[in-house]
């Protein structure tokens, strides 16, 4: 009989295709182009034995086999659709590339994967197993569009995250910060969420669909250097051309802030009480920032200390004061003089 005749071509064929499983997965994963070659070559060889033996696997044929070799021919077709999808999927994995951007290109090669896997399974389903496939996506599309809506808030951390690596926003080390005040480097970053570490040393999980709404501000680009404002208030007794030579000897004397480019010190305001300078400087990292406002606060002291030069009154000690209270007037100058003392 036919299908007895055609018995030992499938067992072989079967054999053929579980053989190029085995030495597919003994390649190892750090050999793509050896694995490759491996698919190529036992794929050719299923198809030619599959093709001498008059099986097509892209055609449903039920009178070809009968009994026993049923099985063994449906198993052969499903090792061959297999082998197919691998040595497709292998072409992919080697030869879309984008250069410099490995995460995007390992998003795309995941994308065309997942599409070679679904194709390929409904392949096997049509043609192997013989079941429609218009009605089986017809009803899968029913009950895709009841997963989506229950799985909606999963779906939308999934595109948002392809958005992410699309867009590439932040990298894996990054420091960023989000209009919320959160802050922190990125030590992880999937498809669903993103992990920010935190100056408390903390790991805050940010899902996707989150991080994408926000407002995000990359400190690390174009270089991890934080600009600093720390802003000073001296007696309005001194000049203000030598309070700005004090704070910027100061500055320049610090060794926590960056010197290149070089702090600068800026007269904001002046009044009958004070002279307000904001001093700029920057610092190599954000998470500098703590120690090197320290030593700038403690160096400004000591150097204000040395040159004679006064700290007025926050301006909220004098704001409130009414000009019309005879009180508030006597206290005024009591203000001012006392500023002066500082």
């Amino acid at each position: 009989m036919f299908a007895d005749h055609l018995s030992l071509p499938l067992v072989l064929l079967n054999l053929l295709g579980l053989s190029g499983i085995l030495v597919w997965h003994l390649q190892g994963r750090d050999r793509p182009t050896a694995r490759l070659v491996v698919q190529i070559l036992f794929f050719a060889a299923m198809t030619a034995a599959l093709v001498s033996s008059g099986i097509m696997p892209h055609r449903v044929a039920q009178s070809e086999l009968s009994g026993g070799a049923t099985a063994l021919g449906i198993s052969a077709r499903v090792l061959w659709w297999v082998h197919l999808a691998w040595a497709t999927i292998g072409f992919v994995r080697i030869y879309i590339v984008l250069d410099r951007r490995p995460r995007e290109a390992r998003l795309i090669q995941d994308l065309i994967v997942a599409g070679v896997y679904l194709g390929v399974t409904l392949a096997i389903i049509g043609f192997v197993f013989g079941v429609p496939v218009g009605t089986l996506v017809a009803t899968s599309g029913v009950v895709a569009i009841i997963l989506g809506l229950a799985l909606q808030n999963t779906l939308g951390d999934l595109f948002s995250g392809i958005a992410l690596t699309l867009g590439r926003p932040f990298s894996i080390g990054d420091w960023i910060q989000l209009a919320d005040g959160t802050e922190g480097r990125v030590v992880e970053n999937n498809w669903r969420s993103t992990q920010v570490l935190t100056p408390a040393h903390n790991v805050v999980v940010l899902p996707n669909s989150v991080l994408a709404k926000v407002g995000l501000t990359n400190l690390t680009r174009p270089d991890e250097t934080h600009l600093i404002i720390l802003v000073v208030r001296i007696a309005a007794q001194h000049r203000p051309g030598d309070v700005e030579k004090v704070m910027r000897a100061a500055l320049q004397g610090c060794g926590c802030i960056v010197q290149d480019p070089p702090p600068n010190v800026a007269l904001k305001a002046i009044d009958a009480i004070a002279i307000e300078a904001e001093l700029q400087f920057r610092v190599t990292t954000p998470a500098n920032r703590t120690p090197a406002r320290n030593e700038v606060i403690d160096v400004i002291y000591n150097s204000c200390a040395e040159n004679g030069l006064s700290f007025a009154p926050p301006a909220q000690s004098y704001l409130n004061i009414t000009p019309g209270n005879a009180a508030d007037r006597r206290t005024l100058p009591a203000v001012a003089k006392s500023a002066g003392a500082l």
